[in-house]
């Protein structure tokens, strides 16, 4: 893998466990949801929520991605109470099965965040980068949890109609050192920077994105690719999300070569191959 000079922070302090980034890292999502682009209604029973956390640290996942909202494009909006009593149950109910499981808490909503903390989560993984909640990077301060900084523009309703950019990739290192010097100033130290592919992105500015994967190591922090099941990959090839593992495979080599330490998926078992596969490569 190719090293280009620039220091990257490759520990994360999780509640006071250490965690090694030198090795890249595998975050298995968990949606709760009904309508997620792929794994819609697949896991609302807290039963087979817990099957699948069991099944993804068996595998090799390391955190566990617990979101009740649905991101995908034009995905309809819920109540704060509603996203409340998707997570947290399952949130209590992952730590009292797996005491030791890292859990991070997918949201846009800092009571939530605070919720999910208290019931036993330990990062924050926002996709709107504290764009939807003008209280979230001071919860994450007070918090002293990871964030996964995420850059995304408008609301999951309303991001198809914004993907328009002077220059994508200078825009983005842009927007994600204003996003990072405002942490700092806050006493935030544990930054995941989460490019957002899919989010307010064209299939080609998508595809921009990872080839330049790289060129967000300028920003001295780890980084973390969402590629599973996107649009990118069976938008490009003509198939369905369901078939798309294969394309998913393929662009998380490419995003580990360029540098990710964190691959954020829904099938653990080929993300933990790729990072094996991958590190013969250095």
């Amino acid at each position: 893998m190719q090293n280009n000079g620039f220091y990257t922070n490759k520990t994360l302090n999780v509640k006071g466990r250490l965690i090694d980034l030198s090795t890249p890292r595998v975050m298995g999502v968990l949606n709760i949801t009904p309508d997620s682009f792929y794994d819609g209604g697949f896991f609302e029973n807290q039963k087979k929520a817990l099957q699948q956390v069991e099944k993804m640290l068996a595998e090799g996942a390391d955190i566990i991605d617990v979101g009740g909202y649905s991101s995908r494009p034009g995905a309809t909006d819920i109540s704060e109470a509603e996203e409340t009593s998707r997570v947290i149950p399952v949130i209590t109910d992952i730590i009292s099965t797996f005491p030791s499981a890292i859990i991070s808490i997918d949201t846009f909503r800092s009571a939530i965040a605070s919720q999910a903390i208290d019931a036993g989560a330990s990062i924050i993984n926002d996709i709107s980068g504290g764009e939807q909640d003008p209280n979230m990077f001071a919860t994450v301060a007070r918090l002293k949890v990871p964030y996964v900084l995420m850059h995304m523009k408008g609301t999951p309703q309303t991001m198809t109609t914004l993907a328009s950019y002077d220059n994508l990739i200078r825009d983005m290192v842009q927007y994600f050192q204003q996003k990072i010097a405002q942490l700092h100033a806050l006493g935030v130290t544990d930054i995941i920077v989460d490019p957002g592919f899919g989010f307010a992105k064209t299939v080609e500015q998508n595809f921009e994105i990872l080839n330049h994967f790289d060129h967000f190591k300028i920003l001295g922090q780890p980084l973390l690719a969402g590629l599973s099941r996107k649009s990118m990959i069976w938008r490009t090839l003509k198939i369905q999300p369901q078939e798309a593992l294969n394309g998913t495979t393929a662009l998380n080599t490419v995003a580990l070569q360029k540098g990710a330490s964190i691959l954020r998926v829904h099938d653990v078992k080929e993300a933990m191959e790729a990072i094996q596969l991958t590190s013969y490569l250095q």
